[in-house]
């Protein structure tokens, strides 16, 4: 189509690159190539789901849902922080339910983040909270955390804060490296943010994906974080349905308040059936409290079968990534190295430097291990013979 415009419409991110992720899967794609890259399953998501969905729909349940989601859905869920966290949200006015995450994420960051704000982020970050920060003025200070363990360095945090300091957005369990918050690290942010004003973004969308027996800490079962936190989880991680792009918020109700004015802009409300479905499929709570030892299996297999490989496993704790580092085998950047596998080896991962301002990393890949156990037993095998 011509373009009819007299004059070329200004960016408001003129350098901001095509997403990793849509980058490295559509190469998979075209080079037919396994694709653990891109974090989601290949498998399917449960029948039982499936078909909660279905009759739901069938019973008519087809037109717009309220706008902070369905009743039901936002009483179970606030069930479920009562009983894992101790947590008391109200379901009418501290809880509505989103596109997804990212949808969730970037009304929580537009709500608060105002021109001139600045907003603390770690690195290796997910991608898409320094392009959020920005659409609203704000500035992404970042802080390294290091391989192999990824521990947040606390006091380069006190050293960040000053009085332009809105909000820190913290992973956790994160991704890519797997890493968790424990216990001296949430005792470390309270005293950060004790008497400040500071918001605190949790994106816990992994809380259920998390092994040998290690608890997520949730910043909803600290009363000084909880107050000051929206806290975003995802139905599309838990019960393997990415595409279904149902995700929630909680927070206190000033906070939601102002998250309210700009969801009903963005989607207004969220898939009704869907709504449904997880709300009924939930009431069963082993549906998400064995998806830890579910996905712990699949992880334990790909380590395993990596450590005859030339490749360096790196730690993980939860999620579904594994970080693996390459010095054995190529001094080569990330990004060449990843397109190599692609290319000629026919496995596509995710370069983590794209998850670095500096647009370089410490020479590390992340491969996804939601996969069926053939998938990952290929990929063992492609691996071990680079």
């Amino acid at each position: 189509m011509n373009v009819t415009l007299k004059n070329t419409i200004p960016s408001k991110q003129p350098h901001l690159p095509t997403s990793i992720f849509a980058v490295m899967s559509a190469m998979a794609q075209s080079a037919g190539a396994l694709n653990l890259s891109q974090g989601f399953p290949d498998f399917n998501c449960p029948e039982e789901l499936i078909a909660l969905q279905q009759e739901f729909m069938k019973a008519g349940h087809n037109q717009y849902a309220p706008m902070p989601g369905i009743r039901p859905l936002r009483e179970v869920i606030v069930q479920k922080y009562q009983k894992l966290y101790k947590a008391d949200y109200d379901p009418v006015s501290e809880i509505t339910i989103t596109a997804g995450a990212t949808e969730a994420l970037y009304a929580a960051i537009t709500a608060i983040v105002q021109p001139g704000d600045e907003v603390i982020v770690f690195e290796p970050w997910y991608d898409a909270y320094l392009p959020m920060i920005e659409y609203s003025g704000g500035k992404p200070v970042t802080i390294s955390m290091e391989p192999p363990d990824y521990n947040v360095p606390w006091e380069k945090v006190k050293q960040a804060i000053n009085s332009r300091t809105r909000a820190i957005v913290l992973n956790s369990p994160h991704n890519p490296s797997g890493a968790m918050l424990d216990m001296q690290d949430i005792k470390a942010l309270e005293n950060i943010v004790f008497g400040t004003d500071i918001v605190l973004i949790g994106d816990e969308v992994y809380e259920h994906i998390v092994f040998d027996g290690k608890p997520h800490l949730s910043f909803a079962a600290s009363r000084e974080l909880a107050g000051r936190s929206y806290v975003i989880g995802s139905f599309g991680k838990t019960f393997h349905a990415t595409g279904w792009k149902v995700g929630y918020v909680l927070a206190p109700r000033v906070l939601m308040d102002e998250l309210r004015k700009i969801h009903q802009f963005i989607t207004f409300s969220v898939h009704t059936p869907t709504q449904f479905a997880y709300a009924a499929y939930m009431r069963d709570e082993a549906h998400y409290m064995q998806l830890g030892a579910f996905y712990q299996r699949k992880r334990d297999l790909f380590r395993d079968g990596l450590k005859a490989s030339r490749f360096t496993l790196l730690p993980c704790s939860g999620t579904y990534f594994q970080m693996v580092g390459y010095e054995r085998i190529s001094d080569e950047d990330d990004r060449d190295f990843a397109e190599r596998l692609v290319r000629e080896f026919k496995i596509a991962s995710i370069p983590t430097s794209a998850f670095y301002v500096s647009g370089k990393g410490p020479g590390i890949l992340r491969f996804c291990f939601a996969k069926k156990d053939e998938t990952l037993k290929k990929a063992v095998d492609i691996l071990c013979r680079i």
